[in-house]
């Protein structure tokens, strides 16, 4: 009885791992390291029906900070890497992990404040004055703290302002160690000052009185980029699945998708594949 039993259950493992393998035989994916403004702004749930529709291959996104999402690229825990940090990008591919990088598309990066302003820092289209102004008054500034691509700029910014905010970590300059969202949210509820991309903002729906405060610096510029993961490197990648959703998104049609998306009638990314790989 007990020997029976135990063939059963074999037979049952047997089957489901057959049924699995069908099921994924059926249903080709890949999978894209990310960051979470992709996914948090809405794009993601747009955009990759589109893909999937036109080529049978489903797409699994992994939505982190831009910083995980490379290290979990480097593990060849994915197929495709679709981030914003040019810099690390670049870092990326010479260091042999990934193909090539391609631009995708971009936006900007605001910074929001409460309504009372209380650094004074509203309709600053300087960047640097704001984040000046900013540490003077010691107003609270909530910071992601998590090597996301917009935690990245955000240092970039303050180290081009002269400004080292860890120094006051804690006090006036809050870091999360959370993604986008819980940081706006964070934010809006303690009144602090926050950094975020434009298309997270549009799309996040816990405003309250906050609003944006700063905008318009060209340094504030937020460019995406998509890279393959090398196969040389981790030879289970799907190169050839991988490489078809590149060369959609890099595409006329890809481009468009992307263009077409928008939220309460604002467009949030803005399509520049043109300028090639890198």
């Amino acid at each position: 009885m007990i020997r029976r039993t135990i063939l059963k259950l074999i037979a049952a493992t047997l089957l489901s791992t057959v049924v699995i393998h069908s099921a994924q035989a059926e249903n080709p994916f890949i999978i894209v390291q990310s960051t979470t403004s992709t996914q948090n702004s809405g794009l993601f749930d747009d955009l990759l029906p589109k893909f999937t529709a036109k080529t049978g291959i489903d797409v699994r996104v992994v939505a982190v900070g831009t910083g995980q999402a490379i290290r979990n690229a480097a593990n060849g825990d994915g197929d495709v890497l679709f981030v914003h940090s040019k810099p690390s990008e670049e870092k990326f591919v010479a260091d042999g992990l990934g193909v090539s990088r391609a631009d995708v598309m971009y936006n900007d990066f605001v910074i929001v404040g409460p309504a009372n302003d209380p650094a004074g820092v509203a309709g600053t289209n300087n960047v640097a004055k704001a984040l000046t102004k900013i540490a003077s008054s010691k107003s609270i500034f909530a910071s992601r703290g998590d090597d996301s691509g917009t935690h990245k700029a955000e240092l970039r910014l303050w180290k081009a302002s002269g400004i080292d905010p860890s120094e006051d970590s804690g006090t006036w300059y809050r870091e999360t160690g959370s993604g986008m969202g819980a940081t706006l949210n964070t934010g809006t509820g303690m009144g602090a000052y926050v950094m975020t991309d434009r298309a997270t903002w549009i799309a996040f729906g816990n405003k309250g009185t906050h609003q944006i405060v700063v905008e318009g610096d060209p340094n504030m510029f937020n460019q995406y980029g998509v890279i393959l993961v090398n196969p040389e490197a981790h030879p289970h990648v799907r190169a050839d699945m991988a490489q078809r959703f590149i060369d959609w998104l890099l595409s006329s049609e890809g481009q468009a998708a992307i263009a077409d998306y928008q939220v309460d009638g604002q467009q949030l990314f803005f399509p520049n594949a043109g300028s090639g790989p890198s």
